[in-house]
């Protein structure tokens, strides 16, 4: 089967990440071990009582080898562009491939598949791993459980396996990328009508903390100590949400949320950044909740195995990406690149696709990679 064939196969998969994901595991699941993988599967449940699932494959002998790692949940779809198709009926034309995941990733998958699918298991000399995890898009959850319970990730790890993140990167090959850290601070007060004295306005403790979390913004974008210009933008995003979930204006706020999505850089002491928020919440008395913590990945430029793939990839230099990968979970693994075909750009758009080429184009490359470090 081609990558299109996987791709369209994967994509008619409805794996929203507040849906389960284990129809769209098991259906993975299936196609490695027709193609002589031996799985393993990690599950789990998430924060919301939903089934989740990993599966990990590994075909050929021994250790070392290549693994490559990718997720099978996606982003909402809503809204979306077209009528006469759904996000979840995979459709071609004018040489894409339309559907939600086309892009982020299920075209990459699908590229590895197909791939690893040319490569039965008398030819490999050491081992080819596919792994595919659940909640990527919402905090790392499925690698997390990856990366505590995985026989196979753990022989990764043992062996010094060489690794690839398949997000998209227009197939350039990326060495350093941000780390992704969460959390929100809740305010509680009692809901009345506006017009008596009988409520709480929970709006009102939040105010000071909401100052704060501007003040270190503002610090961020102009200190350059939180500065480096390997990254576009160079500067720590602090993306700032407030929602007091109130219906109607004549009610006092019996809750407000804030919460504060960051991206440090490599080398930045990020932590020091949630012991402020922490400090500030507990001085407005604010219940806080730590969610993701993902710290950036960064693997020499230099390293001889970056240098490797860029001579496999015909590549002269390496780069950074803005965005967080799976690759937060997988800092065991000290050999590791993102690379994969399509652009970010076209990620969790409202007509996301991904180009038949560049599907065609993957397939290549891992192709070449894995001949090279598997046969």
């Amino acid at each position: 089967m081609t990558a299109l064939d996987y791709a369209k196969q994967l994509v008619a998969f409805d794996s929203i990440s507040r849906n389960s994901n284990v129809p769209v595991t098991d259906c993975v699941e299936s196609i490695l071990r027709r193609l002589g993988f031996e799985t393993e599967r990690i599950n789990y449940v998430d924060a919301a009582g939903v089934a989740k699932s990993n599966v990990i494959g590994k075909k050929g002998p021994g250790q070392g080898g290549l693994a490559y790692f990718g997720h099978t949940d996606v982003v909402p779809a809503s809204p979306w562009f077209f009528a006469e198709h759904g996000p979840f009926t995979p459709t071609v034309k004018d040489g894409r491939l339309y559907g939600r995941g086309s892009t982020d990733m299920k075209g990459s998958v699908a590229c590895m598949l197909a791939a690893a699918e040319r490569f039965p298991s008398d030819k490999l000399r050491r081992p080819l791993y596919i792994t595919c995890t659940a909640d990527e898009e919402v905090g790392y959850g499925g690698a997390s459980e990856v990366a505590k319970r995985s026989r196979f990730f753990a022989e990764m790890v043992a062996g010094q396996t060489r690794g690839v993140i398949g997000e998209p990167t227009e197939l350039e090959v990326v060495h350093a990328h941000k780390g992704t850290y969460g959390f929100e601070a809740i305010s509680h007060g009692r809901a009345a009508h506006s017009s008596t004295n009988k409520g709480i306005n929970a709006n009102l403790a939040m105010i000071p903390f909401l100052v704060e979390m501007k003040r270190i913004h503002d610090e961020l974008q102009r200190d350059a100590k939180w500065q480096d210009d390997r990254f576009d933008p160079p500067t720590v995003s602090w993306n700032i949400g407030v929602n007091d979930h109130t219906a109607a204006v004549n009610i006092t706020a019996p809750q407000c949320i804030c919460t504060v999505y960051f991206r440090p850089m490599p080398g930045q002491d990020a932590d020091s950044l949630l012991d402020r928020a922490r400090d500030a919440a507990a001085r407005c008395v604010l219940e806080f909740k730590v969610g993701c913590k993902g710290k950036p990945l960064s693997v020499d430029p230099q390293s001889r195995y970056v240098q490797e793939v860029l001579r496999l990839t015909g590549r002269s230099t390496p780069r950074t990406v803005a965005y967080g990968t799976d690759g937060v979970m997988l800092s065991p693994l000290t050999n590791l690149v993102v690379l994969g075909p399509g652009s970010i750009a076209q990620a969790h758009t409202h007509d996301e696709w991904i180009a038949l080429e560049d599907l065609e184009r993957g397939t290549e490359m891992y192709s070449r990679l894995i001949r090279h470090f598997c046969t």
